[in-house]
């Protein structure tokens, strides 16, 4: 590879190839660091001028997929939770899915009377600290920021609830800070609002040391859109059948053969599974 050639990102930006990027995605994906070295090595030979940035990734995860599935699963995260779409609901599911695992009880599409109209919340997460009243934004583009226009409506809403006064006989100390959950990113705008008013904005990569990613990684709540080993059309069965995260599907391992996977693929999958959902969810999302 001569120089430091420009790569392509999705946006049409021409930047810089670096490997110390694509070094530290890796090493996210729970791969030894020697693998990592010896697959960064291999993706920096072969970039090319104008090389788009989804090819250099999808080399690295195909050279990754061959040592270890489970690895391949964890650096394709991004890309499995945008396969939760095309619309917002299996998004909604899947938050409501990480909270219920983490200690929370919860609801979705509660409806609550405002001051002035009523509300219907996305999910509402319940623990020993009080309730959340949760908006989730799916986006299927990948380049779609949330502006401050999003978090400037919900917390209207939200204020809307909160003044109505007649919750919990009264109180209103039962309802946290509202949340705005999104699978992209907010603008800097947003974010600066999100904090002004005390809403808790959550996003790919926000808080930086507690954002959707890092939670989703420490506690082991992966989608099942993530598995290599599932087809598009097995993933939509699976959603249809009810669960959206790995650990649902080693609980109820039938639902596998219900959707036509043979025994071989079956003891695969619940192999890569397991192997994602060792890390014990605690109190990651409180």
């Amino acid at each position: 590879m001569a120089g430091n050639p420009k790569i392509v990102k999705a946006s049409g930006e021409r930047v810089p190839f670096s490997a110390v990027k694509l070094k530290k995605s890796l090493s996210h994906s729970g791969a030894p660091a020697e693998l990592v070295d010896t697959i960064v090595g291999e993706v920096t030979q072969e970039v090319y001028e104008g090389m788009p940035t989804s090819k250099i990734y999808n080399r690295a995860f195909a050279l990754l997929r061959a040592y270890r599935e489970s690895c391949a699963s964890r650096y394709k995260l991004k890309q499995a939770i945008y396969e939760l779409g095309p619309t917002g609901f299996p998004f909604e599911r899947f938050i409501s899915a990480v909270l219920s695992h983490s200690g929370f009880k919860t609801q979705s599409n509660k409806s609550y009377q405002g001051k002035c109209v009523s509300h219907e919340i996305d999910v509402v997460a319940t623990n020993e600290e009080g309730t959340r009243l949760i908006e989730c934004k799916y986006h299927s583009d990948p380049g779609k920021k949330c502006d401050v226009k999003v978090p400037l409506y919900i917390h209207s809403r939200f204020e809307d609830v909160l003044q109505n006064g007649a919750h919990a006989g009264g109180s209103l100390s039962v309802f946290k800070p509202g949340w705005v959950v999104t699978n992209t990113r907010f603008t800097g705008d947003a974010e600066k609002y999100g904090i002004c008013v005390g809403l808790y904005l959550l996003s790919w990569n926000y808080p930086a040391k507690n954002s959707l990613k890092r939670r989703i990684d420490r506690s082991g709540l992966y989608p099942i859109t993530v598995s290599p080993l599932l087809s598009a059309r097995e993933k939509q069965l699976l959603l249809e059948r009810g669960p959206v995260l790995c650990r649902e599907v080693l609980k109820k391992p039938h639902l596998l053969d219900q959707i036509g996977i043979s025994k071989s693929r079956k003891k695969r999958i619940l192999k890569e599974f397991t192997q994602l959902c060792t890390v014990n969810a605690s109190h990651e999302w409180s």
